[in-house]
């Protein structure tokens, strides 16, 4: 049997809620391509998201999954499906413009009765393109096809019990790597010499749990590359002068616990510190408003006061859900802490509560991975909340 990583019971709950709003908006069946949400429902956990596979989710009986005929071993080890609902096509589907694998997963639509229904598809998701989808309205072109993104994914945002324990330790993670910033960065290291020692304790894991690979490669740029968000490393020395922001996750079981924090080697410039009280007095106006019955957009409007009275902006959003997650991304694509997102909030969901500030010379990422709590809001990381300086 595989070793799964909750309670069959856990699993039957997360299809009957999917079910409930699959009946909600008329639909049939669902396919499903985001590997987060294939791992959510049926426990499935390989690296084979760069080929087309998903999981067929019916009104009744158990999941379908569906992929590559070698990755099917995959399905038997990860999932609790039975042999009849692992079904892997031929090789010769794969990465071949004269065929599609889609004209595969018609004909098992068509044999399980669903020639003339309403089908959900992920439509707007990573793993689903274009050419899937012409090839399945081709093969099955009485069937009536519905975008349905997100769909699976708003039935994620509480998160169980097990969950928060999966995430809890993933936060112990990625503390152990921000420690490792702190111990081993110093002028003239060598950027990727820092980031292996991070990947190190990353899959290490910390207090006796491994560590599983994260869904984002470290971000880590320095000096005016960190005027850019989204920059990751190579091989310049750490110098002087500069900041360096490290945006880095702790993983465990496919959960995502993100978590920046900002170094600055030698004495910081006063609107560094500046940046640095602004953005901890409106964190803390935040997470004064996380507290269930408020909305999302409660907690973006209290930072953003805080730290436009400050004298700082922030353009983007400030907070987006997480859990479980693949690569190229740990958010959840659901909730965001800003303006105009009514989400009530409830206990049981988390979020990385991320307010990063991008300066004319270099970037200031202090942010907090959170869950809501039955009366408020806990901070999952007990990393110190601070620009970290050193030399």
């Amino acid at each position: 049997m595989p070793d799964l990583p909750f309670e069959p019971s856990e699993y039957e709950a997360r299809l009957a809620k999917t079910r409930r709003e699959m009946q909600a908006r008329g639909l049939d069946a669902i396919f499903i391509t985001d590997p987060s949400n294939m791992a959510w429902l049926t426990g499935y956990d390989g690296w084979s998201f760069y080929v087309h596979q998903g999981v067929l989710l019916l009104a009744e009986g158990d999941p379908v999954w569906w992929g590559r005929a070698m990755d099917a071993n995959g399905a038997r080890r990860t999932t609790y499906l039975a042999e009849a609902s692992i079904l892997g096509y031929d090789d010769t589907y794969v990465q071949n413009p004269a065929k599609h694998p889609m004209t595969d997963l018609a004909s098992v639509m068509e044999a399980r009765g669903l020639a003339r229904s309403r089908i959900g598809l992920e439509m707007d998701n990573y793993y689903f393109t274009a050419a899937a989808f012409a090839a399945l309205q081709a093969g099955l072109s009485g069937a009536r096809f519905v975008d349905t993104t997100g769909l699976v994914n708003w039935q994620r945002a509480v998160k169980s019990a097990r969950e928060i324990t999966y995430m809890r330790r993933a936060a112990r993670i990625v503390e152990r790597m921000h420690q490792i910033v702190r111990e081993k960065a110093e002028p003239g290291m060598k950027k990727n010499d820092l980031i292996a020692d991070i990947y190190h304790a990353s899959v290490a894991g910390a207090e006796g749990h491994w560590g599983d690979y994260p869904a984002i490669v470290p971000m880590a740029p320095s000096g005016m590359d960190a005027t850019a968000p989204h920059l990751t490393w190579d091989d310049t020395p750490l110098r002087r002068g500069e900041s360096t922001f490290f945006e880095i996750a702790g993983a465990y079981r496919r959960y995502q616990c993100p978590q920046s924090r900002t170094l600055f080697l030698g004495a910081p410039p006063q609107r560094y510190l500046d940046a640095e009280q602004a953005v901890l007095e409106a964190v803390e106006a935040g997470l004064e408003q996380a507290k269930p019955g408020n909305l999302c957009e409660d907690i973006a409007k209290a930072f953003n006061a805080t730290l436009n009275r400050l004298g700082f902006q922030k353009d983007s959003r400030c907070g987006y859900a997480i859990g479980l997650s693949y690569p190229p991304d740990w958010g959840e694509r659901t909730m965001s802490f800003r303006s105009g997102d009514k989400t009530v909030l409830q206990p049981g969901m988390t979020f990385h509560f991320m307010p990063a500030l991008w300066l004319d010379d270099g970037g200031l990422e202090i942010t907090e991975p959170i869950v809501i709590t039955e009366t408020g809001v806990e901070c999952l990381c007990r990393t110190p909340r601070e620009l970290v300086v050193k030399g």
